[in-house]
């Protein structure tokens, strides 16, 4: 999906892949062997107080005003024939659990092609063997509101919002203005979500997010079998949508028509309790539709403000950056192996990308804690946004809490840190002061912590001096690098640390 419609996705092309160098650590004394340490985790983040004051998405337009009454949106045709099946979930044939077919993953592997950042590729993320991830067996995925019936308070920024003819936005595929109006179904009983048919620069891109949102809903929630009048080559709903929108077709009634028998088939499948029973059988979710919800998020509610995040002071604490998706997953996800059960902490959250990729990816309790005011009020619409985007897709996520304030006073932190497993901090740009401080704040770690930063904590640690400070005395360190086009601050690569709490 185009991050807001008007750019190529930055997940069309393969990235390069992470090749985690490691460096061992020389010490006067032997190095005490490494704790165990079980873990799994994943998320975008903006490190609020981390990095240049260059955000890496695009600068739109503002936002336009709230859409009036005069949209051409019809009432939610399901609104007055919901539930008009009966549950037929004893006939459905549930999906094998996709944890009995992970293979365990090598660290240290050379193998160029295992494939872990393709996130186009469908039937390896169907399967689960694409990733090498660990799999959480006691992830429950189902959120069960999601299938009780439409939550009337349920408030989502629609796309409409963000992209519409009231936003100056130009009708595509030939469209009147009286027909650009189209509704999506989520796989879940809650409501649709309103778009139309227009383009705009830097703006949510309909056509591409319908054909999107189809293909992740095929392609995760279903089985093979379930997913063929989706995905069948030659006259699946997905080829059809694709061939309707080709430029040199341009076939807008054979674009809704399609979209039309797709709602109706997903909502038939939902009644039938199919949709339920996948997610149960289920326990971690494709890199590619983490990516996909969180872009959603940030498309409706950072990027239509994302200037605000660049009233940043180089050369203070006061600067931002953001670490992208793929290598948050790569770090908490397969270097970590975070689960469920654990706590993560982001020091210096930003606008909360990482916490919300954690609490989505691993399904953890996510801590953050930012203290710039305008990055805290964006973290909080994207907090809102981000519960409700959830529902739709019929996702539990882990506990969100994001702080306001200078983490070295909030207490409330202070007592999450200490019960945490991974903490992350986006240290690049912070004074030598702010570092100091952290690291006695570290005092309260429990042994085996893990600390992810970009720069490190321990003075020196690949010489061979005998340095008498803190970081030493209570960390172990290992040097680790992200390739190129992973932060939002550079296109180039670099390092990253990760500390061990003794």
């Amino acid at each position: 999906m185009p991050l807001l419609g008007g750019k190529a996705n930055k997940f069309k092309v393969d990235p390069p892949k992470i090749r985690i160098e490691r460096v061992v650590v020389e010490r006067p004394t032997p190095p005490k062997p490494k704790p165990k340490h079980r873990s799994r985790c994943s998320v975008t983040a903006a490190s609020s107080s981390s990095t240049s004051p260059v955000a890496a998405r695009p600068s739109p337009k503002p936002l336009a005003s709230r859409i009036s009454s005069k949209s051409p949106h019809p009432p939610s045709s399901d609104e007055t024939r919901r539930l008009a099946r009966k549950r037929k979930a004893g006939s459905v044939t549930s999906r094998p659990s996709p944890a009995s077919d992970r293979v365990t993953f090598d660290k240290d592997s050379d193998n160029e092609d295992d494939g872990w950042m393709r996130l186009d590729n469908p039937k390896r993320q169907r399967t689960g063997l694409a990733d090498g991830r660990y799999v959480d067996p006691n992830r429950k995925l189902r959120n069960t509101r999601a299938f009780e019936g439409r939550t009337r308070d349920l408030h989502f920024i629609h796309a409409v919002e963000v992209a519409s003819l009231e936003a100056k936005c130009v009708p595509v595929m030939g469209a009147q203005k009286e027909d650009v109006a189209i509704e999506l179904q989520y796989p879940s009983l809650q409501p649709r979500e309103k778009f139309e048919l227009v383009w705009g620069k830097d703006k949510i891109d309909a056509v591409e997010a319908s054909i999107q949102i189809v293909r992740h809903v095929a392609e995760t929630y279903l089985t093979e079998e379930e997913a063929e009048p989706f995905t069948n080559q030659n006259s699946g709903l997905i080829r059809r949508l694709e061939k309707a929108s080709n430029r040199n077709i341009q076939d807008l009634a054979g674009f809704k028509a399609a979209l039309h028998e797709y709602n109706e088939t997903l909502l038939g499948l939902i009644d039938d309790g199919v949709v339920e029973k996948n997610l149960d059988n289920m326990h971690d979710l494709p890199r590619a539709l983490v990516a996909f919800i969180l872009d959603q998020v940030y498309d409706r509610t950072v990027a239509p403000k994302v200037e605000l995040l660049s009233k940043y002071e180089n050369g203070t604490d006061y600067v931002y950056g953001e670490l992208l998706h793929p290598v948050i997953s790569k770090i908490l996800v397969e270097q970590m192996s975070m689960t469920s059960d654990q706590v993560f902490v982001d020091l210096g959250s930003g606008v909360g990308n990482v916490c919300l990729q954690a609490a989505l990816e691993i399904g953890c309790e996510s801590w953050g804690c930012e203290m710039m005011e305008n990055a805290c009020n964006l973290a909080e619409a994207q907090a809102k946004e981000f519960g409700a985007r959830c529902m739709l897709w019929g996702i539990k996520p882990g506990k969100v809490h994001l702080e306001r304030g200078d983490f070295r006073k909030n207490a409330v932190i202070h007592e999450a840190l200490k019960r945490a497993d991974v903490v992350l901090v986006n240290n690049k740009a912070f004074t030598s002061q702010l570092n100091d401080d952290l690291v006695r704040m570290f005092l309260d770690l429990k042994s085996g912590c893990k600390i992810v930063s970009l720069r490190s904590f321990v003075a020196d640690f690949k010489s061979n001096h005998n340095i008498n400070d803190v970081g030493s005395t209570i960390l172990d360190v290992e040097e680790c690098a992200y390739p190129q086009g992973y932060v939002s601050w550079t296109n180039a690569g670099g390092p990253y640390f990760i500390s061990t709490r003794k």
